[in-house]
């Protein structure tokens, strides 16, 4: 059993900074792409950022400049460094991975979300 579990989140003003992180744990042989999704009040789930095993880096265009992905990949963690937050970017966010529990078995895991809230 894998289990995604995400901290970070809370309430901060226009223009400030939170980081996100999520961790990895359980039967894990490797974990391939991490990432980010939020999911705004009555909208779909989009993606934020995504991150590979060998670095290899996407945002979305919303996003670019403001937020940082990173990984620690010895951990199973993968982190979302956002700064000069505004309030569009106010969401439950969900981590993701592709976890590996061998080398012929895995699956797409998704974290409980953490709720950023952006509002002054």
């Amino acid at each position: 059993q894998v289990q995604l579990v995400e901290s970070g989140g809370g309430l901060v003003q226009p223009g400030g900074s939170l980081r996100l992180s999520c961790i990895a744990s359980g039967s894990i042989y490797r974990v391939n792409i991490m990432g980010w999704y939020r999911q705004a009040p009555g909208q779909q789930r989009e993606l934020v950022a995504t991150i590979t095993a060998s670095g290899r880096i996407r945002y979305a265009d919303s996003v670019e400049d403001r937020f940082t992905i990173s990984r620690n990949n010895a951990k199973y963690t993968v982190y979302l460094e956002m700064t000069t937050l505004k309030p569009e970017d106010t969401a439950v966010y969900y981590c993701n991975a592709d976890v590996r529990t061998s080398m012929w078995e895995g699956d797409m895991y998704w974290g409980q979300g953490t709720q950023v809230t952006v509002s002054s």
